[in-house]
């Protein structure tokens, strides 16, 4: 049976299932692919947003489909997140799941008010350490990937800081302009448009790279703390007992796709860096990042849902 869905395989339209809502970065770079992938395979690709519950009812939906290539979930770090912070899930991430490829990473930044006195991110460090417990470091939501990322920054810079959530980008932003926390650690796209306004300014990013958009700015790493690397990502996923040589197209298929010129302007227009991987390389990720954050979870004393 498995050869004869490989041979036969793509037999009728693909669906991505995408645990977000419609026109956000996550959505629109599953979109982007889609499109390229539907020319390459000569079947149609929709797009299935399911967002809530942390991911858990998209991930839940794939994790139950016909393992047959058809269906595919949009997996990011923050699926690593739900996995280290709920308790329980109807579904096991590592073992119900065969990471296709990467499709992009998108930078974590730590960002201050334009007029704070620090100008760099060692300038920052300096002051936290000078104030130990006075120093305010906002974030989104409990629990995102943000929140964990400020407070591995924490712990990684050796600071005592405390870190406050926010309701979203929004609030954060205010928070910041305001100057009602002393710093800010947020995904850099939404941030930027306040960052090119002079409003915000960017001390480091959080990824193993300098951004494309901000190539002056340095690295954490750069900056002197060690360890602190924390990026979002974006992959694609089937149900495990997918044939491998389904997987194997899909992961040649969208390789080829985030090597077009359209597909690139179209990701890097929402500051998504395209990079594709081997299964392997997405799946020793998605270990990878259970793993930290399930360390920084602990380390913070946040309860698991």
């Amino acid at each position: 049976m498995p050869a004869a869905i490989a041979q036969g395989f793509p037999a009728r339209s693909l669906r991505i299932v995408v645990p977000f809502a419609a026109g956000g970065v996550g959505d629109l770079t599953a979109r982007a692919v889609a499109t390229g992938l539907a020319e390459r395979l000569g079947q149609p690709v929709v797009i299935d947003n399911r967002p809530g519950a942390g991911g858990v009812v998209a991930a839940d939906t794939v994790a139950r489909a016909e393992p047959d290539g058809h269906t595919l979930f949009l997996m990011s770090n923050g699926t690593a997140v739900t996995a280290s912070l709920f308790k329980t899930l109807p579904y096991d991430t590592l073992a119900d799941f065969t990471p296709v490829s990467t499709l992009g990473y998108f930078d974590i930044a730590v960002l201050v008010p334009a007029d704070s006195p620090h100008r760099t991110l060692a300038q920052f460090l300096a002051h936290a350490r000078a104030h130990p417990g006075q120093l305010n470091i906002g974030s989104i939501n409990m629990g995102s990937t943000q929140h964990l990322a400020a407070e591995l920054f924490k712990s990684s810079a050796g600071i005592d800081a405390q870190v406050v959530p926010f309701n979203g980008t929004p609030a954060l932003i205010t928070a910041l302009r305001a100057r009602q926390v002393d710093a800010g650690v947020e995904i850099l796209g939404p941030a930027l448009p306040q960052v090119r306004a002079g409003a915000l300014r960017v001390l480091a990013v959080t990824g193993e790279r300098r951004s494309a958009v901000l190539p002056d700015v340095p690295t954490a790493v750069e900056s002197g703390v060690q360890g602190f690397v924390a990026s979002s990502w974006n992959a694609l996923a089937v149900p495990a007992r997918t044939p491998r040589a389904v997987v194997d197209r899909l992961q040649r298929e969208l390789v080829a796709v985030l090597a077009t010129p359209a597909v690139q302007r179209q990701l890097r227009a929402l500051n998504v860096e395209p990079r594709a991987s081997t299964p392997q390389q997405a799946a020793a990720l998605l270990k990878a990042d259970i793993d930290r954050w399930r360390a920084v979870i602990e380390r913070a004393g946040i309860p698991r849902q």
